[in-house]
């Protein structure tokens, strides 16, 4: 992102919703085209993760994915620079609310749906309480000066850097702060286990449970799905059996509740990204 992409997606923000999403539909299909080896990368956690969908099923799920991933993406100009008040209305959150407000440390367990970034803004801005989540710098200084400003927008909210380890995080949620976590990625061999995502042994970093445990925090999924509207947040009810003193066996509960929530809407899910990219010792790339 550069400062003419920024200053487009600014003028873009008072636009009709209609308007960005035809957009972002324009772009994502320029993306499938053109964007091959990403192409090549979804269609591949595809096959992996449902191999009863024929090729042609699961190519019309991978365009409805790029389309997806574009919408989302051009929804940040209002999210991010839109009126407050047209942002409420178009984030809708619904659930077990009640476990993100009442007393004692929280850990959201948000996975990387393409509504994630319309999750947090939601969560800051709706409910009153305060939030952290943790950051990736970027390397393009436009791009990650732009991402922070976006993230911090509304509420009491606070970036913590992945390069400062665990202290932190651990400290604000003892401080009340909630966590906005998305621990669904493969980040490396370094502190991950590999247990099955989708039947496929697949390295997760347990950090759900362990800074559920460090935190004395409870565990609440939020799920985030594109609606015609904008976006309907949903609080899932607090996992009453998590964590518990397994790691190995907190990391593949994950997955397994992960994939329930996948299920019902797989077009939104992340799946432009190298998944199951680390293999154990041995085995050969999928990709």
């Amino acid at each position: 992102m550069t400062h003419p992409g920024i200053l487009f997606m600014r003028a873009l923000a008072p636009w009709p919703l209609g308007v960005v999403r035809a957009l972002g539909s324009v772009l994502g299909r320029l993306l499938f085209l053109l964007a091959r080896r990403r192409r090549r990368i979804a269609l591949t956690n595809l096959r992996l993760a449902f191999p009863d969908l024929s090729e042609a099923e699961r190519l019309v799920l991978a365009r409805r994915n790029f389309r997806y991933f574009a919408q989302a993406f051009l929804d940040r100009s209002w999210l991010w620079h839109g009126d407050p008040e047209v942002v409420r209305q178009r984030l809708r959150i619904t659930g077990a609310v009640d476990d993100l407000t009442r007393a004692g440390a929280v850990v959201m367990f948000a996975p990387h749906f393409y509504g994630m970034d319309a999750g947090g803004s939601a969560v800051m801005q709706q409910i009153d309480r305060p939030a952290c989540t943790i950051y990736s710098t970027q390397n393009n200084r436009a791009l990650d000066e732009w991402m922070q400003r976006g993230r911090q927008r509304f509420g009491d909210a606070t970036l913590l850097s992945r390069t400062e380890g665990v202290k932190p995080i651990v400290r604000a949620l003892r401080e009340g702060k909630m966590l906005y976590l998305l621990p669904d990625m493969d980040l490396g061999p370094h502190e991950s286990v590999f247990v099955p995502f989708y039947g496929v042994p697949t390295a997760t970093v347990p950090s759900l449970s362990r800074f559920a445990k460090l935190g004395q925090a409870r565990v609440v999924p939020v799920v985030t799905r594109m609606t015609d509207f904008g976006y309907e947040v949903k609080v899932h009810p607090a996992w009453a059996d998590y964590p518990t003193a397994d790691a190995s066996a907190d990391a593949a509960l994950m997955n397994e509740r992960l994939q329930g929530y996948i299920d019902e809407m797989p077009d939104q899910y992340y799946w432009v990204h190298k998944r199951f990219k680390t293999r154990p010792p041995g085995e050969a790339s999928l990709y």
